[in-house]
């Protein structure tokens, strides 16, 4: 078994607790700026989005970007989303839109 992986899993364990740590050693007893919440609040979208945009159209090489049948499932289930679908159903949407664009191609 290749241990590389959990080596990288323990260093970033290791660096969640002392990043957590490092910030009740620097703030102390002060509060948070009231500014602080809302940015938080906002920030866990934006990184979510830029995730799901670099999974869908980020290239590992030096192709630049890749549209293909992942970026059609994405907007099958954007759409089933804004229709108010459940969530079964948008995976099985984007599922089934991918599917067919891979079929078709």
């Amino acid at each position: 078994m290749n241990s590389d992986p959990w080596i990288v899993v323990g260093a970033l364990v290791v660096t969640t607790f002392l990043l957590k740590g490092a910030g009740s050693l620097v703030m102390g007893d002060r509060e948070l700026p009231a500014w602080f919440p809302r940015f938080v609040e906002y920030l866990t979208p934006a990184l979510l989005a830029v995730l799901v945009v670099t999974q869908l159209v980020g290239s590992a090489g030096a192709h630049g970007m890749t549209f293909d049948a992942r970026l059609a499932g994405f907007a099958g289930a954007l759409v089933a989303w804004r229709l108010k679908a459940p969530v079964p159903l948008v995976v099985l949407v984007a599922a089934a839109v991918t599917a067919g664009v891979r079929a078709l191609s």
